[in-house]
C-alpha cells in the first residue's frame, strides 16, 4: 500500500530498529515504547486488521510470536510478563492500518501499561450464552 507506513518501514524507505525479519514477517521495535523492549510484529503482506488475513497468513505470523517472545525474555531477564495486544478496527483502538501484534514486555504493576477489563453490566443467562456460542460456531463453521 503507498502511503502506509509500516509498509515503508518494510521496504526500507522509513528507518526501524528491526529486531526479526524473514519472507512474510518483520518486527521491530514501536517507535513509542510503552515498556523496554516494546515490540510490533507484522505480515509484510499489507492487510488492515485480522478480519483480512487468511489461513497462511495468521500461520506465518504467528508462529513468529513465540521465537520473539522468548527472544524479548533472554534479552530482559527481568521481565515478569508479556502483554499481546491486537487492535483491529478505530473502536478497538486500531491507530495504524496494517495489521500489527504489540509484543509489551512486562516489568511490574508499577511500568507505564495497563490492560483492565471493567465488570459488564450485563451478565447472560446460560441459554443467552448458549445461543451465542451457537451462532458464532455456525459462522466458523460457515467459513471453513
Amino acid at each position: 500500500m503507498e502511503n502506509c507506513i509500516f509498509c515503508k518501514i518494510v521496504k526500507g524507505d522509513i528507518p526501524s530498529y528491526k529486531v526479526y525479519e524473514d519472507e512474510a514477517v518483520y518486527a521491530f521495535l514501536d517507535i513509542t515504547q510503552v515498556t523496554e523492549g516494546h515490540t510490533l510484529v507484522i505480515p509484510k503482506k499489507h492487510v488492515k486488521d485480522i478480519f483480512e488475513y487468511d489461513e497462511d497468513l495468521a500461520s506465518n505470523l504467528f508462529a513468529r510470536v513465540p521465537k520473539i517472545a522468548r527472544a524479548l525474555e533472554k534479552t530482559f531477564p527481568e521481565m515478569a510478563g508479556l502483554n499481546l495486544v491486537n487492535n483491529n478496527k478505530e473502536l478497538a483502538y486500531q491507530s495504524v492500518f496494517h495489521s500489527h501484534l504489540h509484543l509489551i514486555p512486562r516489568y511490574s504493576k508499577q511500568d507505564q501499561f495497563s490492560l483492565t477489563f471493567g465488570e459488564t453490566t450485563k451478565k447472560y443467562t446460560t441459554e443467552e450464552m448458549a445461543e451465542m456460542a451457537q451462532a458464532i460456531n455456525e459462522q466458523v463453521m460457515a467459513n471453513d
